[in-house]
């Protein structure tokens, strides 16, 4: 693959940026008293936002990986 070194920057830094800016987010999702019912089961908030984050750091990671490689090669 061949992007220029600005556009493989950005990749990493928009990978980076999302594995730090979701996890922080990810714990106060799971403190929120709406993450659990009156059982202690989880709810469809968390289930919801669950899945938007680790969907959005899996992307955030690939994005990561392909502007890493981009560069290096």
């Amino acid at each position: 693959m061949s992007l220029p070194t600005p556009l493989a920057l950005i990749l990493i830094l928009s990978g980076v940026w999302t594995l730090i800016v979701w996890p922080p987010f990810l714990r106060r999702i799971f403190k929120d008293p709406r993450s659990k019912d009156e059982q202690g089961a989880p709810t469809r908030f968390l289930k919801v936002h669950f899945m938007l984050i680790s969907t959005s750091m899996i992307l955030g990671l690939a994005t990561l990986v392909i502007g890493i490689r981009t560069l290096v090669s």
